[in-house]
This record gives C-alpha cells, structure tokens and sequence, in this order.
C-alpha cells in the first residue's frame, strides 16, 4: 500500500528549536542543579518529555524545574525559532497533492501553536497530537496509534518522521515506515542505528519518496 499518511514530529525536524531548548535547559539548571551540565549532556535531555528530562538534574523539584523551563521558553521564543529549509513549501505541497498531514510531539499544545504559527505552518495539519492528548508518551505507539485514529488513516499507508530516537521508535513500535531526518542535531548516525526506511537529506526529499 502506498503512502498517504505523514505524520511528524515538530521540534528539531520541522522548525529549528534547538537552541531554545538548550538555553532553556541551561537557565534551568543554573538555578537547580549543583553542578554545570555539557551541551552534550543537554542534548541528550531532547526529544523525552520534559518532566522526565529535568527529573534527572533534580528529582525533588521537577514542578518549579518545569515551570522555570517554560517560563524562559515562552519568553524567548520568537527570538530563536524558524522552519528548517524547505519545510514550508514541502508541506504545501504535500498538502496540495491530498495526503493526510499530522503532527505527533511531546510537547504541550500552547507552545506547539506558538511554533506554527511563527513558522507559517499554522493550518497546514490536520490534526495535532500532543503530550496534552496521550497517556504514554514516543516511543509507545499510543501517539502514532491517536493521530492515525483522528486521521482515518493505518500505520500500513502512514509514515513517520522525526529527529530522534523517540519518533522512529514509535514509528516501528506502531507499524509505520520511518524516515529519520540528517540534520538531526544529535548526529544522524544515532537515528541510522534505529535502521529508518529513510534518512531525509532535506525535507522536499519526501517529496521524491512519495512519487512527485
């Protein structure tokens, strides 16, 4: 069966939020943690949900962690955010050409939206599956399994794409195909590991596995 379905992932594989995310963690942990975090460190606390990141720098403040996170988050947005090239003209194509478009992310609605809306992506999904809408966060298939549900569609005709360990997992646990995208900024050696269908170079390369 061929594809129809793309479902994917929002942070590090449709808009660039990397270094938000960094800097979020940084001015976080200055304030709980006893001791300075690496960059690599830091980004190994991207793609989990983030009270299951920030419980690893201080688990007996993970709340006041959150809130701190996002607070800085929210704030800084618009300052560090922007779509990775070519995604906005890949995903109105993809659009125009009738295939059923989803996001699947850990993270919350409010600043899911904010990112959309910034990046000129907003409208362009028709549905949104956020860490609100879920019980079990990627890998567990429960993400997949809700936005193939809301969509109509079957892991058999859909696909998932992301940056991270977590959205090709899901992907394989629910039975989709998978492609892993290069600009990963966790080196798209770690995504390779996980043996996707795929490996996106640049995201119109989606536009050449759909048959366009």
């Amino acid at each position: 069966m061929s594809i129809r379905t793309i479902l994917f992932d929002l942070d590090g594989t449709l808009i660039d939020t990397n270094e938000l995310i960094i800097a979020s963690f940084q001015h976080t942990i200055e304030q709980y943690s006893d001791r300075d975090y690496t960059r690599e460190e830091i980004l190994d606390f991207i793609g989990p949900p983030l009270k299951e990141s920030l419980s690893k720098i201080n688990k007996d403040h993970v709340e006041e962690m959150v809130e701190t996170y996002r607070k800085h988050n929210v704030e800084h947005h618009n300052e560090y955010v922007k779509a990775y090239d070519g995604v906005v003209d890949t995903i109105r194509q993809l659009k125009s050409d009738g295939y059923k478009l989803g996001i699947v992310t850990t993270k919350m609605r409010h600043t899911v939206n904010m990112g959309l809306e910034l990046t000129d992506l907003d409208g362009m999904f028709e549905t949104v599956v956020t860490l609100d809408d879920v019980t079990h966060a990627k890998p567990h298939p429960e993400p997949i399994q809700t936005a193939l549900s809301l969509l109509d569609s079957t892991p058999e005709e859909a696909m998932m794409v992301g940056d991270n360990t977590h959205d090709i997992e899901a992907g394989q646990n629910a039975g989709t195909e998978t492609a892993g995208v290069a600009w990963t900024v966790k080196g798209r050696e770690v995504l390779e590991r996980l043996q996707p269908d795929y490996m996106l170079e640049h995201m119109s390369d989606l536009l050449k596995i759909t048959g366009r």
